[in-house]
């Protein structure tokens, strides 16, 4: 039987495809934000600003106090691309897609993909909530469902959420629900493939890429003599001897986490996130303290100004997190690459808002064709309070 000889179009397909099957993060997340860059061949380097809801105070009694409403936006930059090449010789191509695709293809879009979401996933450093006991194994459904509780307290909305854990998660996760009851169909995915696929108000994925948390070599120390005020984003610190690392989460003795709409205190530790640039003595805060006004984000009343600084885990060890989060805590965009070279030689297709471009050239001193596949994208954690950790035994 004669096969059809693969064509570009065929090669993009299959492409699109194998990464369709192989992304669990990515389409998960906010991606309305696709079509704001650039259609006709986006330059690397496009940003949009991403506009965050107006946040006020509501007042009592029949007197009106207008308040100034302050815009708050994120960037969001489209700016990485990633590809992979390969190159068929005429002999290879006249098989058929079918055999480029177990050969080639599938193999090397799987690698493509990996790389992007080890990339999208890296936002888990933006996080600031973190659920589960750091060097425990989780064994049952405490820490999904205290994450479940720290997004439905920050008036995360119920719907489209989702967990992602690696097999090692899921495994504890299992094998510690194993005895509860459950709904049989959710008895029989567990049993058969090692997984549920829907617990604590979220859709479950497996995910081998989940970011590590790399503590510093110090995890406790206090402020130094400091007042908190409105807006802080850069504390003084004593009792460091090593400098947080970016991502590393801690809380502050006496300062609580609070709704945002009502601020009144939910009753646990507010959790926050060291961000880059921090030393032994300044402590950088990612998203900043909010004490009072619309963007209060804490309770923070008569806090002592050398209040204990206690990171989440141990000093100098690594911990894989997990995430649960509301598609609106992240975004991820790609672009349209420009065609080259011809419709012929360079195609693109859009499937699931993200954008792929294949481009052939030959190369007829080998008889081989030459093939690229570039994606160019961006990500964002747009709104990380709508999100949270999920932390276990330590990575080795």
């Amino acid at each position: 039987m004669t096969q059809t000889i693969a064509t570009i179009d065929m090669i993009t397909k299959e492409s699109q495809l194998v990464l369709h099957e192989t992304a669990s993060f990515i389409p998960t997340v906010n991606r309305s934000f696709d079509d704001s860059f650039g259609k006709v061949g986006a330059k690397i380097g496009d940003s949009l600003r991403v506009r965050l809801p107006a946040r006020q105070t509501v007042r009592t009694g029949r007197a009106m106090s207008v308040q100034d409403i302050e815009d708050e936006s994120v960037t969001l930059t489209c700016a990485t691309q990633k590809g992979v090449d390969l190159r068929f010789t005429s002999a290879e191509m006249a098989l058929g897609i079918d055999y480029l695709s177990e050969r080639y293809i599938r193999p090397a879009m799987k690698l493509l993909v990996s790389k992007i979401e080890e990339d999208a996933l890296s936002m888990t450093k933006n996080v600031a909530s973190l659920s589960g006991s750091a060097g425990t194994a989780m064994s049952d459904l405490s820490a999904l469902g205290n994450a479940r509780a720290k997004l439905n307290g920050q008036a995360a909305p119920m719907t489209d959420r989702s967990i992602i854990l690696d097999s090692i998660q899921m495994a504890g996760v299992v094998d510690g629900l194993k005895g509860l009851f459950q709904d049989s169909s959710q008895i029989k995915e567990a049993m058969r493939e090692g997984f549920y696929a829907r617990l604590a108000m979220g859709d479950l994925y497996e995910n081998e890429r989940i970011w590590t948390l790399p503590n510093s070599a110090d995890v406790a120390g206090t402020l130094d003599t400091y007042t908190i005020t409105n807006g802080d984003a850069d504390l003084t610190v004593t009792g460091l001897s090593a400098a947080p690392v970016e991502g590393m989460v801690f809380t502050i003795a006496g300062v609580y986490a609070c709704h945002p709409e009502t601020k009144q205190n939910l009753g646990y530790l507010k959790q926050w996130v060291a961000d880059s640039g921090c030393s032994t003595t300044d402590l950088n805060v990612q998203g900043s303290i909010y004490i009072s006004g619309p963007k209060q984000n804490c309770v923070a009343t008569g806090v002592s100004t050398t209040a204990a600084i206690t990171f989440v885990g141990s000093a100098s060890t690594n911990y894989r997190q997990g995430l649960m989060y509301h598609k609106d805590a992240f975004a991820f965009v790609t672009a349209d690459l420009p065609l080259m070279g011809g419709s012929e030689k360079c195609v693109r297709m859009v499937q699931d808002g993200i954008s792929l471009r294949v481009w052939q050239g030959p190369d007829i001193v080998n008889d081989e064709l030459l093939t690229r596949i570039d994606i160019l994208y961006g990500y964002k954690a747009i709104r990380p309070e709508w999100a949270c950790r999920l932390i276990g035994a330590a990575a080795a």
